[in-house]
């Protein structure tokens, strides 16, 4: 089985590691809280060790006063380290949770800035693997490892610090012996770190791969592909369980070399040490505790590989979330606002309460009058580096005209309405709005005057009148049923369960294709936009039932602006314009009547079409 190593490590650590830390200093208080009692239980332990000195020393002199105050001072120690210990626990428990509340919030936010193109090239489940997958590990290592690393590390220093207190001549042994510890956690810990990377990058992709085969099981079940997507996913998850095996194997390796080499150290320093105390180069008590700190030196290094894997893993997966936290936000240059105006004295006025009636309001603070007059300059637009999509567009939407599209497949129809709500800017020409380039116009109020109805509709789990005022967040239940009746969805709602209080789970599982469709006409028709855009609107509906909404659209239709893009050319004969695009440039421009006369692409489109019917 080839096996593809797409991971590697962190491309900046540092930046990784500062950004983590920026989260945690935002509660500052409780970390500085974990950091005191976490000194004062590897202290508490430091302290406790090195009673054993006075303790023997005071057994070997008979002191029997001086042996118990001491016994009841290590034990006051040794209470106080775990009494510390409980308080950093809880305390690092709360911190870890608002800062993983922080990082899901801002990855979620940043998420919602990004431009269309981020989640055109990105898988849904891999996303969704830096919410999961990614965060979890973050919240494995906070919880489990941040505290313990701190501890260890006070612990490992204070314990060399007092060895070489104590006997600095064994000291200089057993510091070479931690050498190599350290050395051989740190080439582990990389090599490790590799395979973390690459696992967190392979356990996205199979999560990515899951959720294309649920949500089309359908679609798996109709072509019988059951064993070659079985055939795909184990490949996948061999590539998974490959580095899986390989992140854990080094880590794995830490510990039983960490405990291997403490005690062929503890083995020699005991054996010189014995010398040492009978040749009166040192006391009894200072060889006891001094073994015991070599023994328990091992323990902190211990905890630290114990802990590595977590750590590892967490800053692969905090790469990741911070990798697409550093991408730049979908750009917004505009300066000019819509708001709502009221007519005073033959002028526009600005005003705050709901009107009616909307304009532009440049950065000037002039008002201009939204009517819906859509044109397009000299045009071009690819998607990326490769062939262009559109060619030198031109073309007007006066205010009230039904602009329709027709062509093949792949021609640029969808992409032109894609251009108006600026979810990709143009890279030659420009489009103008009310005679403003709608690059000056803000995104978000250039988008609120438009309606769009998508040919893919997808529906939130939430009532139907939720989904319905998804277009308009203040709409009244008067207000949600108009549009549906604009729509013609009031009466298949009506006959639902609960009405318009029905549930709508699973992307509108519930509902036949046609009825979600409906759905969607109607939440574009409760915002009531001046312009709109009916990307195949109707694609999913039967004939009958595309006859009886006709009505009800054209209502809707009625003083707009809208674009249309048709599959069905019954649906664009009463346009007043139609456009016939071919490899990006329109070929063809003008009324039903007058484009059939011409006998050209739409002549042919329209009779093959008419002919298949």
């Amino acid at each position: 089985m080839a096996r593809t190593m797409n991971g590697k490590r962190p491309e900046n650590l540092m930046f990784t590691l500062s950004s983590l830390l920026s989260y945690l200093g935002r509660h500052k208080i409780l970390m500085l809280i974990v950091a005191f009692l976490v000194t004062i239980s590897a202290m508490a332990n430091l302290l406790g060790t090195y009673m054993i000195r006075p303790i023997v020393n005071q057994l070997v002199s008979g002191g029997r006063d001086a042996l118990i105050r001491g016994v009841l001072t290590a034990g006051a120690i040794y209470l106080t380290g775990v009494l510390a210990a409980v308080g950093y626990t809880q305390t690092m428990v709360r911190a870890a949770q608002k800062v993983l509340f922080d990082i899901r919030k801002d990855l979620f936010a940043h998420l919602h800035t990004l431009p269309l193109r981020f989640f055109d090239g990105n898988k849904h489940g891999d996303i969704m693997s830096y919410f999961t997958n990614d965060v979890d590990t973050i919240a494995d290592a906070m919880n489990n490892s941040f505290a313990m690393v701190i501890q260890s590390f006070i612990q490992i220093v204070g314990t060399l610090t007092i060895l070489f207190l104590l006997n600095w001549r064994l000291s200089l042994i057993a510091a070479f012996f931690y050498a190599v510890m350290f050395l051989y956690i740190r080439y582990s810990g990389k090599k490790s770190k590799e395979y973390f990377s690459r696992q967190q990058v392979f356990l996205g992709e199979m999560d990515g791969y899951i959720q294309e085969m649920v949500s089309g099981q359908k679609i798996v079940k109709v072509f019988s592909h059951e064993e070659e997507n079985i055939e795909i996913f184990r490949e996948k998850n061999e590539n998974l369980r490959y580095a899986g095996v390989g992140a854990q194997s080094y880590a794995a390796t830490m510990i039983p070399a960490v405990v291997s080499i403490s005690y062929i150290n503890y083995a020699i320093v005991a054996v010189l040490g014995g010398i040492m105390a009978m040749n009166g180069m040192t006391d009894v008590g200072s060889l006891a505790s001094y073994l015991v700190f070599v023994r328990q030196a091992a323990m902190p290094i211990n905890q630290f590989t114990q802990q590595s894997s977590f750590l590892l893993s967490a800053l692969a997966g905090a790469e990741r979330i911070f990798r697409v936290m550093r991408m730049e936000p979908e750009l917004d240059k505009g300066t000019t606002r819509l708001v709502h105006v009221k007519e005073k004295d033959g002028k526009l006025e600005e005003c705050a309460g709901k009107t009616g009636r909307w304009a532009w309001k440049k950065e000037g603070g002039a008002l201009v009058p939204l009517k819906g007059d859509v044109r397009f300059h000299r045009v071009n637009f690819g998607y990326g580096s490769g062939r262009r999509i559109l060619k030198d567009i031109n073309l007007y939407a006066k205010p009230g005209q039904k602009i329709a599209f027709v062509g093949a497949t792949g021609a640029g129809k969808t992409t032109i309405t894609n251009l108006i709500n600026r979810f990709y800017d143009v890279q030659g020409g420009e489009i103008t709005y009310d005679g403003i380039n709608v690059k000056d116009i803000k995104k978000n109020d250039l988008r609120r005057s438009l309606g769009i109805v998508l040919q893919d509709t997808h529906l939130f789990t939430g009532t139907i009148s939720d989904n319905i005022r998804f277009g308009k967040l203040d709409a009244t239940q008067e207000e949600i049923e108009r549009a549906a009746k604009i729509a013609n969805a009031d009466s298949f709602i009506r006959r639902l369960p609960q009405g318009y209080d029905t549930m709508v789970t699973a992307d509108g599982a519930n509902l036949s294709q046609g009825q979600r469709q409906l759905l969607a006409i109607a939440r574009a028709a409760v915002s009531d936009p001046p312009v709109l855009i009916l990307d195949e609107a109707t694609s999913s509906i039967d004939t009958r039932t595309e006859a009886m909404i006709q009505k009800g659209m054209d209502g809707l239709m009625e003083g707009r602006t809208v674009f249309v893009i048709a599959h069905r050319l019954s649906t664009v004969r009463n346009a007043d314009a139609i456009m016939v695009l071919e490899d990006g440039r329109i070929i063809e421009r003008g009324e039903h009547e007058e484009l059939l006369a011409q006998k050209g692409m739409y002549y042919r489109l329209y009779h093959g079409m008419f002919e298949l019917s």
